[in-house]
């Protein structure tokens, strides 16, 4: 699937404009889209990055980055997604990334989406839905997640069983065993449990355009 990745990442170039500021995720798919926005580097101001491991990559190609309170609103922002439905909703977070990645998404005029076909399902759920919570309250909203979608809530641990922690400084619950029918209405129902700072949804502002890696790439 990495051609179908690298295909649709530079398509995503298409729509970036000379000057601009480019909000950027995080992810293997992002990861080609950084290389080819590297390659036009003249062209753009410089970009927001939703990780760390972003920045660096961005950086290494000699790409400003700037802090989203400096620049105000972007025109552009170019995501991952591990799963993608028919009305462009999405799941993310599988990188631990979904905070940042929401937040710039919010920012946006324009959110292009870029995939691999293996990424498109009829219902979101069947890739775990990764939650973002404050430490202390770990437990408390498992409890809650169980009670509220008797779905599985397992707390994402490294190779060593150490707890894996966002750039933010928090945890991750990623959900097992849901069939997502209405994505906003879990998303905002999610977002109402005390401890979770944000739902790997983004159905709410879901993408506006996807690109799905292929030869040639399809927008959706």
């Amino acid at each position: 699937m990495s051609e179908a990745k690298r295909l649709a990442a530079e398509k995503a170039i298409d729509y970036v404009e000379d000057g601009m500021i480019v909000g950027v995720g995080t992810g293997s798919t992002v990861a080609y889209f950084i290389d080819a926005l590297g390659r036009i580097k003249e062209r753009i101001k410089g970009a927001v990055s939703s990780s760390e491991q972003s920045t660096q990559r961005l950086l290494a190609h000699g790409i400003e980055v700037f802090d989203l309170n400096a620049t105000g609103p972007l025109s552009l922002y170019v995501d991952g997604a591990d799963e993608c439905d028919p009305h462009k909703r999405l799941i993310k977070g599988g990188g631990a990334a979904l905070t940042r990645e929401k937040i710039i998404a919010e920012a946006s005029e324009r959110f292009v989406c870029v995939i691999d076909p293996a990424k498109r399902v009829d219902i979101l759920g069947r890739f775990p839905l990764p939650v973002e919570v404050i430490p202390m309250a770990r437990s408390l909203v498992a409890r809650e997640i169980v009670g509220m979608t008797r779905a599985q809530p397992v707390w994402r641990q490294d190779a060593a069983g150490r707890g894996i922690v966002t750039d933010n400084g928090n945890l991750i619950l990623d959900i097992h065993g849901l069939a997502i029918t209405d994505p906003v209405a879990m998303e905002s129902a999610l977002n109402q449990i005390p401890g979770v700072v944000s739902v790997g949804l983004f159905a709410r502002r879901p993408a506006d355009v996807v690109i799905i890696g292929g030869e040639p790439p399809q927008l959706l």
